[in-house]
């Protein structure tokens, strides 16, 4: 089910969109001056999946580094004020998003 609030939808089979992914696993980095290494090609009609499983998972990414931020003050004095969790709370039940 799609949330309404997302700015979009994620890209599945079929839907013409175009995908780079980058990644930082041990498993694909290669050294400068080598070959790049073999990956496993993944069938189109399973796509759909892995594409809704990075949606997801940046989106909680994204919230738990907003919410679990912490304040801080900078070398110049300027300070960034942490997110209130009872207030975004608060502002959700208000907005009927959750119970």
């Amino acid at each position: 089910m799609r949330d309404p609030a997302r700015t979009s939808s994620f890209a599945g089979k079929g839907s013409g969109d175009y995908i780079i992914a980058f990644s930082t696993a041990e498993g694909v980095r290669r050294q400068s001056g080598t070959d790049l290494p073999t990956v496993e090609d993944v069938p189109n009609s399973r796509t759909s999946a892995l594409f809704q499983a990075v949606v997801e998972s940046t989106e909680e990414a994204v919230l738990n580094s907003l919410l679990r931020a912490t304040t801080v003050t900078s070398h110049g004095g300027t300070t960034a004020e942490a997110i209130s969790i009872d207030e975004v709370t608060r502002l959700l039940r208000e907005a009927g998003r959750i119970p």
